[in-house]
């Protein structure tokens, strides 16, 4: 089962999220030549309005960022529904967490 995180970003802004995947002994897990998905939709999954870009920020300590721009946050609803699925070098695919985005509206242009 994938963990539950729920965080909230503003529409028209940019948003980052750093992230560290730990094993099942809480140790990092070492993503050294995994690939990290991540993407933003609608609760039905019928829309997709977003892919997050990802950057690793230390593989070994299994830590990640991952991001939005202002542009893709313009077009957001008052909710997302986002996970995050890793795929380890095997082709071995695990949803590693999910939740909901909560998007307020920014009023400074």
């Amino acid at each position: 089962m994938p963990s539950t995180y729920n965080f909230s970003l503003q529409r028209r802004a940019d948003y980052s999220m750093d992230l560290q995947f730990l094993d099942s002994d809480g140790a990092p897990l070492n993503l050294t030549g995994w690939t990290v998905l991540s993407q933003a939709w609608n609760e039905a999954r019928t829309q997709k309005y977003a892919d997050f870009a990802v950057t690793y920020v230390d593989r070994v300590q299994g830590k990640i960022r991952l991001t939005l721009t202002d542009e893709q946050t313009a077009t957001f609803p008052s909710e997302i529904h986002y996970d995050v699925l890793l795929i380890d070098p095997s082709g071995f695919r695990e949803y590693y967490l999910e939740g909901v985005g909560y998007v307020s509206e920014g009023y400074t242009a």
